[in-house]
């Protein structure tokens, strides 16, 4: 081969191996559609087979609806494993696909408003393998089944979408990247990219859903005299009336022991038992802080062999006999269980079908972690407890939490979850009105004193607002089945420990001022559920109360 020729050949294939080193064969781009759109994304308001795929079908504008219909269609040049090939070449294929997806970047007028780098699990990888083209639903009035709507709905709702989209006309500009998260995160050149003119209309909202709700007579809290910026707490009102802030039930506040602001909303009201998920999983720390307390368990250290007789179940080994009581009310256990996998031995969803919770806990395996040391969420956990505590306190757990905690605290009104047993099920589904789960709140705020009476021992309060995970890369701390929280306004930081549910469900508790806050909602299994409550905290909330009665 000639010098020269030999020299383009090394350049050709060393700065271009997208084009001449595949690691695997991607289908042949055939369709007039996508040979004419390579590296675009349009969109579309209705599904359309990629052969039948015409020009006239892509939008150029839409109408906001967030029922509607709305979704992409990409054209890349190359199937997705061939651009994390360029990216790291000396990965398999497999290895490719464990580590990396595409990157998506939204834009809302020119400013970039979110990008993320999409979960390695989503979408297959035979298509991964070899599709140069990807439908993506955004929007769908079927609840189409989709990552894609997920994706969206980060966007739009955990990460300021709504907040850019305001009523009028805007340009939604969204991109496409490779990306691997080996060693470190590497993010390829733009495959495909497109926008489209979005028409957010105008809601019709009335005085009455955005004023100030006053507190009614008739509660059981003396209502506080300080005041609030109600000006801020408009401003939130009407983000929910607009269904900017979604699903939400309640907000109470309750400042140095009495109530400041009580407000319902979507249909709910005082009496109204919201089910809060697992919020319930913080009434177990309490109910075996009060067992401790009054010496029907020795103390949180004691393990599942005083209990449990562990050789009856599956998996035995001697690490299972020293699980202790406190390794179940911090997550870390060491049991094969993590709710967050959804592939674990231990999912909450395994174990909901069986007869019998306690024992499905029970038979799982241990791993290899230390007792105390690693924390993963786990639910199943949390039903040990509780069958822990109707095992040893007088009458069972339903009349002792009864007589213990909830007629102390004047809470009659509430329903239980119950195990395949019938037992109450501490894993979560309490239900209560949102003035009680106030009054829960409240009590860890007053050190265990409710009305002059010591319900909780002040050192148990202490011990569960401590945070046993300080390293921890994915949460801000955890303690006895209260997670810590830092709220930040401005300059200013505000810790707090909270009882968190699906759907966005919190009791927060700061521990630097003397402020309860209880949100419920109903955003189950949404992913904006919790982002959007502590964006209502954080934004809202907090700043009404340090500005006071500064409506500006």
């Amino acid at each position: 081969m000639k010098p020269v020729l030999l020299l383009i050949f090394i350049f050709t294939f060393y700065f271009y191996p997208g084009q001449n080193k595949n690691i695997a064969d991607s289908e042949k781009i055939e369709y007039p559609v996508q040979k004419n759109n390579i590296g675009k994304i349009i969109f579309l308001n209705k599904t359309v087979a990629l052969e039948n795929l015409k020009d006239s079908d892509f939008l150029t504008s839409f109408v906001f609806q967030e029922n509607g219909d709305l979704g992409i269609h990409a054209f890349f040049d190359n199937s997705l494993v061939n651009y994390l090939h360029q990216l790291e070449p000396n990965l398999t294929i497999d290895e490719l696909l464990k580590n990396g997806n595409y990157h998506f970047s939204f834009y809302v007028d020119g400013k970039l408003i979110y990008k993320e780098n999409l979960n390695t699990g989503a979408g297959t990888a035979d298509n991964k393998k070899v599709k140069t083209t990807l439908r993506i639903p955004l929007l769908s009035s079927k609840n189409e089944d989709s990552w894609g709507r997920y994706l969206w709905m980060r966007f739009y709702m955990a990460h300021n979408g709504i907040d850019a989209l305001t009523e009028g006309n805007h340009i939604l500009k969204i991109e496409m990247r490779p990306y691997l998260n080996t060693s470190a995160i590497k993010t390829g050149p733009v495959i495909a990219e497109g926008q489209i003119k979005l028409s957010i209309p105008s809601q019709n909202i009335s005085e009455k859903q955005i004023a100030v709700q006053s507190i009614q007579p008739s509660s059981e809290w003396k209502v506080s005299q300080e005041k609030i910026n109600t000006e801020t707490i408009r401003n939130l009102n009407k983000k929910i009336a607009e269904n900017r802030f979604k699903n939400i039930t309640g907000i109470v506040i309750v400042k140095d022991g009495k109530l400041l602001l009580e407000e319902y909303f979507n249909g709910s009201g005082r009496d109204s038992l919201q089910d809060t998920r697992s919020v319930g999983k913080s009434f177990s720390s309490a109910l075996t802080g009060i067992a401790i307390k009054e010496g029907y368990l020795k103390s949180e250290n004691q393990k599942l062999k005083d209990f449990y007789n562990l050789k009856q179940f599956k998996n035995y080994s001697t690490q299972k006999e020293n699980v202790t009581i406190k390794s179940l009310l911090t997550m870390s256990s060491g049991f094969e269980g993590n709710d967050e996998n959804s592939e674990s031995a231990g999912n909450e969803e395994n174990m909901y079908p069986t007869e019998n919770w306690v024992n499905f806990t029970l038979d799982l395996p241990m791993t290899e972690n230390t007792i105390g040391k690693n924390w993963s969420y786990f639910t199943a956990g949390v039903v040990v407890t509780g069958d822990i505590l109707d095992k040893t306190v007088p009458q069972g757990l339903k009349n002792y939490a009864d007589k213990k905690l909830f007629h102390p605290l004047g809470i009659t009104n509430y329903k239980w979850q119950f195990t395949p047993q019938q037992k109450p099920s501490l894993a979560g589904g309490l239900r209560m009105k949102v003035l009680d789960f106030a009054k829960f709140g409240q009590l860890y705020k007053n050190n265990g004193i409710w009305n002059g009476k010591t319900i909780l021992n002040k050192d148990w309060v202490k011990k569960s607002f401590t945070n046993y995970f300080p390293d921890h890369q994915n949460f801000e701390g955890y303690g006895y089945l209260f997670w810590r929280k830092v709220y930040t306004v401005g300059n200013s930081s505000y810790e707090a420990f909270q009882s968190s549910g699906n759907g966005g469900n919190k009791i927060i508790i700061f521990t630097n001022i003397p402020i309860v806050i209880v949100i419920t909602a109903q955003a189950y299994n949404k992913p904006y559920a919790h982002s959007q409550v502590e964006k209502m905290v954080q934004e809202y909330l907090l700043p009404a109360l340090m500005m006071g009665g500064k409506n500006e």
